[in-house]
């Protein structure tokens, strides 16, 4: 009996043990969502119409876990009732309440479990809404730690939204993030994503890039996928932006299999004499490609052992 008894309990810790070295394998995302705004309403690309294909467009390609940038509170909400089984955090950079842009971060509540969380301010004082050095914007970042449900990964995830006009704004942030990750515990697997206004040739992205804590997913990439080569596209789906300001960069735990900026687009009738055109079947309408957002969203596999 007793070699039955000490037989199963061999079977379970290898079992054990086998789930446990199992790799963690998931997608991850940028997506600047373009706040809500009436001008964007009036030029066509209102919201209304933008957030059934953004949702859409995430969970055709399987986001796992994806950063966002510039939504609203109502523009998450939307969201939430849009992607069934996500949920976000973050809190809004104009009062650390409702108020404002947000760099929310959406996961999947059934891959993922969120252990610890927090927001602080890109500026001098973290602790509360306000400018940073040269910044023309208020600017927030949001983490979160989180537990990959099937093999029990931890890892952090931070979010952010660089600001477009400050240079030293820019540049001080790249360094605060890497306080934040340094007071992390030791060997934490980190990820962090965000709209960063600044190419891969600035000096912002460079303090990040060249740390020796952080790198680029596109440079770690085994398959890199490019239709355009810059994530910026102003709602001109004929654009060709050719430097890429969304990025994700990774600690060395992370194994890229697969980097993608994701260039797809809707499609609406054209008007002709002021008549909006009907669509019907077989027939052949003309119609006009729209971008969900004003920027591509970036996206990734990852693998971690």
């Amino acid at each position: 009996m007793k070699r039955i008894e000490y037989l199963l309990l061999f079977l379970m810790l290898l079992s054990g043990n086998i789930v446990a070295n199992q790799p963690a394998t998931f997608t991850v995302a940028t997506y600047n969502l373009r706040q809500a705004n009436r001008e964007d309403s009036v030029n066509g690309n209102g919201w209304g119409k933008r957030a059934p294909n953004v949702a859409k467009l995430a969970l055709f390609h399987g986001f796992d876990i994806f950063g966002t940038q510039e939504g609203f509170y109502g523009q998450l909400q939307d969201l939430k009732q849009l992607m069934p089984g996500y949920e976000y955090i973050g809190v809004g950079r104009d009062d650390g309440k409702k108020k404002g842009e947000h760099s929310a971060i959406f996961y999947r509540t059934d891959k993922f479990q969120v252990l610890d969380h927090g927001d602080f301010w890109l500026s001098e004082d973290q602790t509360k809404p306000n400018l940073g050095w040269d910044a023309v914007c208020i600017r927030i970042c949001t983490w979160g730690k989180f537990k990959e449900i099937s093999t029990g990964l931890t890892f952090v995830y931070f979010n952010l939204h660089m600001d477009h006009k400050g240079i030293k704004a820019r540049e001080e942030s790249a360094k605060l993030i890497l306080k934040k990750i340094q007071e992390m515990p030791k060997g934490m697997p980190i990820i962090l994503t965000g709209d960063f206004n600044v190419d891969q040739f600035s000096p912002s992205y460079q303090l990040l890039n060249t740390s020796d804590i952080l790198r680029d997913s596109y440079d770690k990439a085994t398959l890199t996928y490019e239709p355009v080569a810059g994530t910026f596209n102003g709602f001109n789906p004929n654009n060709a932006p050719i430097g890429r300001i969304d990025h994700i960069f990774l600690t060395n735990d992370f194994s890229v299999l697969k980097y993608g900026i994701l260039d797809d687009t809707y499609r609406v009738a054209n008007k002709e004499d002021g008549k909006k055109v009907e669509l019907k079947a077989v027939e052949k309408q003309k119609q006009e490609a729209r971008c969900p957002s004003d920027h591509f969203p970036v996206m990734i596999t990852v693998e971690v052992k």
